[in-house]
């Protein structure tokens, strides 16, 4: 791993240099792709991501913590999905949307995305109200 926690690109190296892509540009890319997943209530990040949105600060890479390590990159997301979706279904979606994403954006293998799901948002009152009228 690189000390400076920067992954590097060998296969886009060329005679203009090398690219270079901080874990949090990937934290921000998989966050984004997992969000739009339908059946995806919302990404659970820890108090300090918590605290930040309170103060107005949008974190795209909420809920998701990135490991680099020779083989590729291990990508962990915590997500709240809304009731009544199959889970396996979603957790795949979430897997596929998030590695597509990656390759696509960034050109960097893939080890792992291992989707976690840590709870169930049920329908508002509000919202049911909305749908009733």
């Amino acid at each position: 791993m690189n000390e400076n926690h920067i992954l590097e690109l060998e296969e886009q190296k060329s005679e203009l240099g090398k690219i270079e892509i901080s874990p949090e540009v990937i934290e921000v890319i998989a966050g984004i792709a997992a969000s739009e997943v339908d059946g995806v209530a919302t990404m659970r990040g820890n108090f300090a991501t918590g605290v930040a949105e309170k103060l107005g600060r949008k974190n795209h890479g909420k809920g998701v913590k990135v490991e680099l390590d020779e083989e590729g990159i291990i990508v962990d997301v915590s997500v709240v999905i809304t009731y009544g979706v199959s889970v396996p279904e979603i957790a795949n979606l979430i897997q596929s949307n998030i590695k597509q994403a990656l390759q696509t954006m960034t050109a960097i293998d893939i080890q792992a995305v291992n989707v976690h799901v840590v709870g169930v948002q049920f329908e508002t009152h509000e919202h049911l109200d909305e749908e009733g009228k």
